[in-house]
């Protein structure tokens, strides 16, 4: 009330003057300070639908869930204020959802259908993404009302030894709340210049295959074939994909047909992880980011992953070999199940230099929704690591980092 009060008695500045100030903040405390009166509304509602007025840079946020926030509440936790919001989504109930990916403040999320959604939790707008029986090797089981009950997947589409297909692969069938347990590996949203839009990238089941669609597709579009990929990019207008022993795959997605063109064959000295991550670096080259953690000994129903070690590698290209660095230095990276950043510690201040903000990327953490989760932040200096916030506020879904935006997409184009 006191606060209400000040504010009233605050001379009125003109709208053009506010929405100056307001292209100073951090989107969190700008959402509240457009809370504070009608003025404030009116010019936080003006610089939304005046984007090109508002380049302050973005530091990352934390979302997560509570139970005892309710069922569509997103918390976000700002790393510039060391505070959290709570932002209220619409259906299906985010906590009932996987989070499977997130760039350019968007996440991708599967529901207990297994059917996959964008959406952006500052604007709250929610578009749906091509339905989930338009993936390749996805089939589903109707009963005699025409219902989708059950959905199969193969076990195994390739051969290990040759890398063959198998002409009669084995299916395994799924409930629909279970098929994303099995399907989903993690997505990937990369803008799309050519259409003023977005493109979504799948690393899906049954082996790692990729696939992709635009905002407005009715279907997903298997990329040519390959397997067991585990981290994708985009840069130079390719998409750059990246298999679990060392293959690096480019893709171009602009034309009519989409032909993969092997940029290596082979790593030397390649470093397989569970946990391993590819960024773009500010010279423009890629590093290879490798994760190491513990295996913390708490029964069969629990698992319990601790992260010790951070590893750093730059992906010579013309060497086709991986030569380890030794820090970060003035810069920070964000990993998890988001797209990896690296971010330069003088323009994101509040961030700590050489350090490793690190969210939970355990591929089976849907089997231990109860536990705590791995989040912290890991100082290269001396790989000592520091919680973020409290496990136990955030074990399921899975915790992500996003970075937060005011953008709204006119879905009207893709009608």
């Amino acid at each position: 009330m006191e606060t209400e009060t000040a504010v009233r008695n605050l001379p009125e500045l003109p709208q053009d003057v506010l929405m100056e100030i307001f292209s100073l903040l951090e989107i969190p405390d700008l959402m509240r300070a457009a809370s504070v009166s009608t003025s404030w509304r009116s010019a936080y509602t003006s610089l939304c639908n005046e984007l090109e007025q508002y380049k302050r840079p973005q530091t990352p946020c934390l979302l997560y869930t509570s139970e005892s926030a309710g069922e569509n509440v997103a918390c976000l936790y700002s790393l510039a204020e060391k505070r959290v919001y709570n932002l209220t989504l619409s259906d299906p109930p985010i906590r009932s959802r996987y989070l499977i990916g997130s760039s350019h403040g968007w996440l991708v999320t599967a529901d207990d259908k297994s059917e996959l959604h964008l959406i952006n939790p500052i604007t709250s707008q929610q578009i749906a993404l091509p339905p989930v029986i338009t993936i390749d090797y996805v089939e589903p089981i109707f009963d005699d009302a025409g219902t989708i009950v059950k959905y199969g997947l193969p076990e195994q589409v390739y051969c290990a030894e040759s890398g063959f297909k198998l002409v009669d692969p084995k299916m395994l069938t799924h409930a629909p709340d279970e098929l994303r347990d099995h399907l989903y590996v993690r997505a990937f949203i990369f803008p799309d210049p050519s259409a003023g839009s977005y493109i979504v990238v799948l690393i899906h089941g049954p082996e790692g295959e990729l696939s992709f669609a635009r905002i407005g597709d009715c279907k997903w579009t298997l990329l040519p074939p390959g397997w067991d990929y585990k981290q994708c990019i985009y840069m130079h207008d390719l998409l750059y994909a990246f298999t679990g022993t060392g293959r690096i795959d480019a893709f171009n997605l602009s034309g009519p047909t989409v032909t993969r063109n092997i940029i290596i064959d082979e790593i030397d000295n390649y470093i397989s992880r569970d946990m391993w991550y590819v960024v773009q670096a500010p010279w423009g080259g890629l590093l290879q980011v490798c994760r190491e953690d513990e295996l913390i000994d708490a029964g069969y129903e629990e698992l319990i992953v601790k992260t010790r070690k951070i590893l750093l590698y730059k992906v010579d290209m013309a060497a086709k070999a991986l030569v380890e660095i030794n820090g970060l230095h003035n810069h920070v990276l964000f990993l998890g199940r988001n797209q990896s950043q690296y971010l330069s510690a003088e323009e994101y201040p509040q961030l700590k230099e050489n350090c490793v903000y690190f969210a939970d990327d355990e591929e089976y953490s849907w089997k231990y929704k109860t536990n705590p989760r791995d989040i912290g932040v890991l100082n290269l200096d001396d790989d000592s690591t520091e919680e973020i916030v409290s496990p136990l506020w955030c074990s399921w879904p899975s915790p992500i980092w996003i970075t937060p935006s005011l953008t709204v997409m006119n879905l009207l184009l893709y009608e």
